[in-house]
């Protein structure tokens, strides 16, 4: 152990204790414990808001001190007490289960490791504040695999084995670790340095463009917060996992998790931008973002985690909904996406809110607060209860930002970075927000404010995309949308959900119903795929939907509707446009 590392007084090592069994083996070391010394492991993750309960994957936790067991007594679902001599170095030592190839938890295979610090790491009580070491043991039979993480190197080989330093737990815990054999590349943005590394990739992969268009993303971001001067990261560490089937990403302190499919990473020698690229590219910058704007601009009620409990707040619209807004806009900015892919990315974005119910139930305020309960256990009557603060947020930015403009006093991006200033880059409350607003708008935004985040009106988009040259055309909707359903098709039409007020619902169509048929006009047809209803039907309005609900048939009255319309945005004035989407003001 080196003469750094020992200045920490709390001690990780992690071992990949057995791949084909997908456990670590922990060794904690606290140098000075308590007489009572008490540990936990947290039961959520920041950014993810969600009790997941991370001990249930701890497993064969004993501790010793002086050679000898101490005896140790479970206080709660996640929590122990140790009966210990303070004098002497207590040591633990368990196994974690890691089995969640998400960006959440951790996993273990032969193929590859990742882990989140609060996961594998119990929280040592009385001593978060001090510093930390984690030491991370090759794995056995795997001379190339390779590792990383954001934390400081103290004593680390060239594959990036061996031993890291946290200042606290929370910067442990939110500082990831990726192993295996993965693809690498860095460039420096602001001269920072910067790091991508990419898991699962194919022979097919080009690499180098996406690193250039992640270079050109952060560049952007820094930009918008800082003009010339350098972030407040020292480095930075983008981990992708590029799986089959998965899309997602955790914010970290200077570092992010990201899983996407692999088909939609870039192709050497295919200069086509398709869509899944550019989510993926929006993605890596609403992870970025977040650099700034929830891991350093944060929540007041985010001042100090609580690992234990829900941690609460009524400005996840502002944290992640901001996010989303700026997230395809900084695109546009950077370059890596034109005029017209933002103005379609925007669309489906208002299309997504206004084809859900729940926005007529539930503010975007209340919605953040209830995430634990509502947005992270999603069923089949979500869209009818909530409403989703990425969406519905990122659209009260787009109202904020476009109302500053149109009253020329000011900007979005000039009350963000107003914001990072009043708030000294750390907690806020929507008072700061309203406060910036008023300093830099000239007026309180007060009415403004209930309405858009605390009220449940539609948002005036229509007229403030018009001033700037962006015009709502109705055009008809998809039959899904018409019959206000949403459904899942595979080898048959399964009711996923039933929207409010829709047409299925006065029928009496439920979700999990199977819909299995359609008699129209004397005739009964088998239904395989929902759009074939209207070959069926052809002008006819009233028809009978045949269901089956556990495994009952059942004979519905369905009166088709006549027509229905959704939003495509036409950018009609791009000039009109441009200080807005391509300036950085």
């Amino acid at each position: 152990m080196t003469s750094a590392a020992r200045a920490a007084s709390v001690h990780y090592r992690i071992e990949a204790a057995d791949l084909h069994a997908h456990l670590y083996r922990v060794t904690l070391q606290i140098d000075q414990p308590a007489a009572q010394q008490q540990v936990s492991l947290p039961v959520w993750i920041p950014g993810s808001y969600l009790v997941r309960e991370f001990a249930k994957n701890l497993q064969r936790l004993s501790a010793r001190q002086d050679g000898r067991p101490v005896a140790l007594h479970q206080l709660d679902k996640c929590s122990w007490q140790l009966e210990c001599v303070p004098s002497s170095p207590l040591v633990l030592s368990y196994e974690v289960y890691a089995f969640d190839n998400s960006v959440r938890t951790a996993w273990l295979d032969t193929q590859r490791g990742f882990f989140n610090g609060t996961s594998l790491c119990l929280k040592v009580h009385g001593q978060e504040s001090t510093a930390h070491s984690l030491e991370l043991a090759p794995v056995d039979g795997m001379p190339q695999w390779q590792a990383a993480t954001g934390l400081a190197p103290l004593k680390v080989g060239k594959r990036g084995f061996g031993t890291y330093l946290a200042a606290d737990y929370d910067e442990l815990v939110d500082c990831p670790v990726e192993m295996g054999v993965f693809w690498s590349g860095e460039f420096k943005a602001a001269g920072v340095p910067h790091r991508l590394v990419v898991a699962g990739v194919t022979e097919a992969f080009d690499g180098d463009r996406l690193l250039a268009d992640t270079h050109k993303i952060c560049e952007a971001q820094i930009r918008f917060w800082h003009d010339r001067k350098r972030p407040p990261h020292k480095n930075y560490l983008f981990m992708l996992n590029a799986v089959d089937d998965g899309y997602g990403g955790l914010e970290h302190r200077n570092s992010t998790a990201l899983i996407a499919s692999r088909r939609d990473l870039p192709r050497v020698g295919d200069a086509r931008q398709s869509d899944g690229y550019v989510t993926l590219l929006g993605l890596i910058s609403h992870e970025y973002f977040h650099t700034w704007n929830v891991k350093q601009l944060r929540p007041a009620e985010f001042t100090h985690y609580d690992y234990s409990r829900e941690n609460y707040t009524q400005l996840l619209w502002f944290f992640e909904g901001f996010t989303s807004y700026y997230d395809d806009l900084l695109l546009r900015r950077a370059g890596v996406i034109d005029d017209a892919t933002y103005v379609k990315l925007l669309n489906k974005t208002i299309n997504q809110v206004l084809q859900t119910p729940g926005r007529e139930v539930q503010p975007v305020a209340q919605a953040s607060f209830d995430a634990w309960v509502k947005y992270y256990r999603q069923d089949e009557n979500t869209a009818n209860a909530t409403v989703s603060y990425y969406t519905k947020g990122a659209l009260v930015a787009l109202c904020f930002d476009l109302t500053l403009r149109a009253e020329r006093q000011t900007t979005l991006d000039e009350v963000m970075r107003g914001l990072w200033q009043r708030c000294k880059a750390g907690p806020m409350t929507e008072a700061d927000f309203a406060a910036v607003l008023k300093e830099l708008g000239g007026r309180a935004f007060t009415r403004e404010i209930a309405a858009w985040v605390h009220g449940t009106r539609d948002l005036p988009l229509a007229e403030l995309l018009k001033a700037q040259g962006i015009f709502a055309l109705d055009e008809p909707a998809q039959l899904q949308q018409r019959l206000g359903i949403r459904v899942g098709e595979s080898g048959a039409v399964q009711v996923k959900t039933v929207l409010r007020g829709g047409v299925a619902e006065q029928a009496g169509i439920a979700a999990n119903d199977e819909w299995v048929g359609v008699e129209v006009a004397g005739q009964a047809w088998r239904l395989t795929k929902l759009d074939d209803l209207l070959l069926y039907a052809g002008n006819h309005r009233k028809l009978t939907a045949i269901v089956a609900r556990d495994r009952r048939l059942l004979r519905l009255d369905l009166n088709l509707p006549a027509a229905a319309t959704t939003w495509r945005l036409v950018l009609r004035d791009a000039a009109r446009a441009q200080p807005w989407l391509s300036a950085h003001s």
